[in-house]
C-alpha cells in the first residue's frame, strides 16, 4: 500500500501536533525553576535596595562630617592669622 497524499497530510500535521505537545509539556516543568529564579531576583533586589539605602546613609553622614570640617578649618585659619598675644609679667 503505497501512502497517499491525504496520508502524508495527516502524518505531518500529527507529527506537529507531537512535537507541539512535548514542547508545551516540557514548558510546564520549567514553572518551579522560574519561580526559584524569581525567588532569587526578589531576595538580590531587596539586598540592592538596603545597600542603596546604607549607602544614601553614608553618604548624608559624610556630607554633615565636611560641613563641621569646614566649620573647624575656617576657626583655625581665624586662630593661626590673629596676632599673637604677649605673654604676662
Amino acid at each position: 500500500m503505497f501512502p497517499t497524499k491525504q496520508h502524508v497530510t495527516t502524518a505531518r500535521t500529527l507529527g506537529v501536533a507531537l512535537v507541539a505537545a512535548l514542547g508545551l509539556a516540557s514548558c510546564a516543568t520549567y514553572d518551579d525553576e522560574f519561580a526559584t529564579i524569581n525567588s532569587r531576583l526578589d531576595q538580590l533586589d531587596t539586598r540592592v535596595q538596603g545597600a542603596a539605602q546604607s549607602a544614601e546613609s553614608a553618604n548624608q553622614s559624610a556630607q554633615q562630617a565636611n560641613q563641621r570640617l569646614d566649620q573647624l578649618e575656617s576657626r583655625v585659619q581665624q586662630l593661626e592669622t590673629a596676632p599673637r598675644r604677649q605673654p604676662r609679667g
